[in-house]
């Protein structure tokens, strides 16, 4: 499959026209043009390159890439080593970050939600969802359900029922949208990361709230979409989970 043809598919399958994200959506570093392997992964770290190089891959797919908005510019340090071995093995970067969070299909957060058997309440578009169980089940229960589901233990803060229905979720660094999901009425709140203040707006709100990793919470995207390519392109796609406990 020629490159432009792949980024141009992605772009649009992944709506990439409807955010307002933090760094460039799409090629980041050009390689060869025509595409046959790809590596998926969460981050654009040197071992997920390393490993792309072992596998021969023409390029890598990635949710986490470079250029982000807080960064330096300058190509020095570990940003000098991980893009002269891509330029150096001909290898493509793409990166997707907020659409592959959103998308409705295999988005990270559409995901999540399917893991759960969460029934898709949310009341308006965006990233944070909103969903409902079958049944009320008690919050250990559900805790030990993310998991096992995530191969992680979550970080449980306290403050909602001892039984809920309603939970709302959003991957990676969202502990923000907390009010979110109170204005809502959840009874949970899952993210990816945790601030000093979660703690006590959980308390103070009457809302659990779950800290379930930023990488575990995105993994699910990410394989995903490489999954789709192969199904849909035949490119030979291969998922290459780097453990981070964060």
């Amino acid at each position: 499959m020629q490159r432009d043809e792949l980024v141009s598919y992605l772009q649009t399958y992944l709506q990439v026209a409807d955010y307002k994200d933090y760094a460039p959506n799409g090629l980041q570093v050009e390689g060869k043009q025509e595409i046959k392997t790809i590596v998926t992964g969460v981050t654009a770290c040197q071992a997920l390159i390393d490993e792309a190089i072992r596998l021969n891959a023409d390029a890598i797919l990635v949710h986490h890439g470079y250029f982000w908005k807080s960064e330096p510019v300058e190509i020095v340090g570990f940003k000098q080593k991980r893009i002269k071995l891509l330029l150096t093995h001909d290898i493509n970067l793409m990166a997707y970050h907020l659409p592959l969070d959103g998308h409705a299909e295999l988005g990270n957060n559409a995901m999540l939600g399917k893991l759960w058997k969460l029934q898709d309440i949310t009341p308006q578009p965006g990233l944070l969802r909103l969903g409902k169980l079958n049944r009320p089940v008690q919050i250990d229960e559900f805790v030990e359900t993310v998991e096992r589901s995530l191969n992680r233990a979550p970080l449980h803060l306290p403050g909602g029922p001892e039984q809920i229905q309603t939970v709302a979720w959003c991957s990676g660094g969202a502990q923000g949208y907390i009010d979110q999901a109170l204005a809502w009425g959840a009874d949970l709140y899952i993210s990816g990361e945790v601030s000093e203040q979660t703690t006590h707006l959980a308390m103070e709100g009457g809302i659990h709230y779950l800290a379930a990793g930023h990488h575990a919470t995105e993994r699910l995207g990410i394989k995903a979409l490489g999954e789709h390519l192969a199904d849909k392109f035949g490119l030979s796609c291969h998922f290459v989970d780097i453990p981070n406990p964060v």
